[in-house]
This record gives C-alpha cells, sequence and structure tokens, in this order.
C-alpha cells in the first residue's frame, strides 16, 4: 500500500509500504477512506515530537470501512463506516474507566500515552491502518454523516471542546478569548456557546482567519500583529481582562499572550502543542489567584460530537477549505504548511 512516511525532521514521502496486519484480537484493519493533515503532524515535521522515528506513518484522524476483524471484535463488522478517534482506548484500565482515556494503560503504544497513531504506531494517512482496541476506539457513522464531517471528530473538534472549552472552565456570560484562529481555535470558539459564553474574542496575525472565525461563532476578532492588541482585548472586557484564555497555538509567546488578558481569578486553558520551554511568570501570577489547565485530548465527548453532528447543530463542514486525493498527498501538506498564503483550514485527503 501507499502511505505518508516521516524521514526525520522536515522530510516526508508518498511510498510503498508493508500492508497492516492484524496483530492482536482487538485490532480491525481499516481502508482509509478519507483523512487529513493535523497540525500536530507539522510539529513532529519540525522535529518537535522526538518520539516519532523515522519510518512511521504519519497521521491520527480518519474516515474509512473495515476490511478485517480481530477474533475478539464483536461490535463491529466487515464493511462497517467507522471514524477513527485519534486517542486509543482498551476500555478496562483504571484511566479508561473515568474517561480519561488520553492515558489509557493498555500496553499498545506505550502504556499511559493515548496518543498513539501517526506517534508511537503507524497511523493514518495511509491506503490501510491497523486500529488497536477497536471496540473502544472506532465510532459507527451515520448515513447522514459525511466523511468529510466525520473526519473533524477524529479530533480537532473533541479537542478544542475537551482542552480549551471544558478545561477551561467556560460558564454562562464569560468572556473568553481564542488565541489562534487554526482549526483547533475554531472548534474551540465553535463549541464554546454550548457553555453559554457571552462573548468571543478571535486573536490571530491572519485577518483572513480572523475573518472566518466569525462563521464559528467569535463575536470580535483582534489582530493580535498591531502594536495595541492587548489594548484592544482588555477594550472589550471594560478592562477587567477575560474569563477564559484558550492558548491554541503552541509557541512561547501566545501562552504568554494568554495569561497577560485573563482577568484576576480567570483560567487559561492551553491546547497547543508546545515545542520549546515556555517561560511562566509566576512572580507576577500567584496574585491574581489563575487557573491554568493543559492537556491531551480524552475524545470521551466524541459521541455526544457525533449526535450534534448528525442534527447538522455542529458545524464542522465549513473547516474543509482544500480538497486532494491520496496521490496528491505531498501537495496536500504543502497547501496547508503554508496557510496564511493559502487560507487552508483543513485539507481534505480522499480515494
Amino acid at each position: 500500500m501507499k502511505a505518508l512516511v516521516y524521514g526525520g525532521p522536515g522530510l516526508k514521502s508518498w511510498t510503498d509500504v508493508p500492508d497492516p496486519a492484524i496483530e492482536n484480537p482487538t485490532d480491525v484493519i481499516v481502508r482509509l477512506d478519507t483523512t487529513t493533515i493535523c497540525g500536530s503532524d507539522l510539529h513532529i515535521l519540525k522535529g518537535d515530537v522526538p518520539a516519532v522515528v523515522p519510518g512511521r506513518i504519519l497521521g491520527h484522524e480518519g474516515v474509512g470501512h473495515i476490511t478485517e476483524i480481530g477474533s475478539s471484535v464483536t461490535t463491529f463488522k466487515v464493511g462497517d463506516r467507522v471514524l477513527i478517534s485519534c486517542i486509543k482506548s482498551c476500555g478496562s484500565c483504571s484511566n479508561c474507566k473515568i474517561g480519561l482515556y488520553s492515558h489509557c494503560l493498555g500496553d499498545e503504544g506505550v502504556s499511559g500515552i493515548g496518543w498513539i497513531f501517526g506517534h508511537l504506531i503507524d497511523g493514518t494517512q495511509a491506503e490501510y491502518v491497523r486500529v488497536p482496541y477497536a471496540e473502544n476506539s472506532l465510532y459507527l457513522l451515520p448515513e447522514s454523516v459525511t466523511d468529510e464531517e466525520g473526519v473533524m471528530l477524529s479530533d480537532i473538534y473533541p479537542t478544542g471542546f475537551e482542552i480549551g472549552v471544558q478545561y477551561g472552565g467556560v460558564k454562562p456570560g464569560d468572556i473568553v478569548a481564542v488565541i489562534g484562529a487554526g482549526p483547533v481555535g475554531l472548534a474551540a470558539m465553535a463549541t464554546t456557546g454550548f457553555y453559554g459564553a457571552a462573548r468571543i474574542i478571535a486573536i490571530d496575525l491572519d485577518a483572513n482567519r480572523l475573518e472566518k472565525s466569525r462563521e464559528f461563532g467569535a463575536t470580535d476578532t483582534v489582530l493580535s500583529g498591531t502594536a495595541d492588541w492587548k489594548k484592544s482585548v482588555m477594550a472589550l472586557t471594560d478592562g477587567a481582562g477575560v474569563d477564559v484564555a484558550i492558548e491554541a497555538v503552541g509557541v512561547p509567546d501566545t501562552f504568554t499572550m494568554a495569561t497577560e488578558i485573563v482577568r484576576p481569578g480567570g483560567h487559561v486553558a492551553n491546547i497547543g502543542v508546545h515545542g520549546k520551554p515556555v517561560q511562566l511568570h509566576l512572580e507576577n501570577l500567584w496574585i491574581h489567584n489563575i487557573w491554568i489547565s493543559m492537556g491531551l485530548v480524552n475524545t470521551n465527548t466524541t459521541p455526544m460530537l457525533l449526535k450534534l453532528v448528525e442534527s447538522k447543530k455542529l458545524p464542522v463542514k465549513k473547516m474543509a477549505t482544500h480538497h486532494f486525493t491520496f496521490d496528491q498527498f505531498l501537495d496536500a501538506y504543502d497547501t496547508f504548511a503554508r496557510a496564511a498564503e493559502t487560507k487552508a483550514l483543513k485539507v481534505i485527503i480522499s480515494r
């Protein structure tokens, strides 16, 4: 089969690799129909995730049809169209039992780490993928949900909702700022309204993405490249600061920005994948009673989000801006990596 293979920092290729095979009774093999590229894939290519070794097939998002099942799999059958979660879940360990799938203790990949696709085992940017713990890591897709819609629930929407909105403790009437209007930041904006946020401020360097953010629920936008960006944010909060600042980029400057605009007693929710150390100014923050949260998505909200997509109450399809076929994978990466020029949000790659 063909797959997108990581060759080390800055190196990737769409090349021939062996087909995956059932290794454990809980496995299934999925023929990928649709996949996409995530910002964390770009972090990997920069060398920010050293656990990813050369030769690894990248990708952790996908929709496809089951072609083979392990002997212990009973809830799925060959031919089922499924959504692949970016996080494994054995379903039986102490962490999985409390919904902390991001730290599943199952042996697949590494015990205690839920993100394994395209990280610790081969991923979904391929024609076929082996899915371990299939009964807890796959979701049957309703006929009314398209592949394009379904793939958005592999990662970005659960991540934006769980790590941004839920971890951020958004409450009715809150003013929320989202720093970074990329796919995950937009997903956070789109789901912030579930908890009744009164105002959602999108902050980004890219004017195009700021304009797009209004389609995902932003009530106000601030161009962060201007000298008075902070003054503009504070003016929208009567000088008090935002109740929740969601960081959705993953660089030191944007995390610092989040800590500078949050009000006393407020919450900084870090979503971004950071590849470099970030300075935390505790000497200033401690006296303001600031809460700081961060984490890897659990995907335990995927069933709920899937119902909202099915009922057309979540604008996931708007995220897809560019479409490619599998033999255009390198073009898709180039387009996604140059998002400021190409205006790409999520690139959809299908057979």
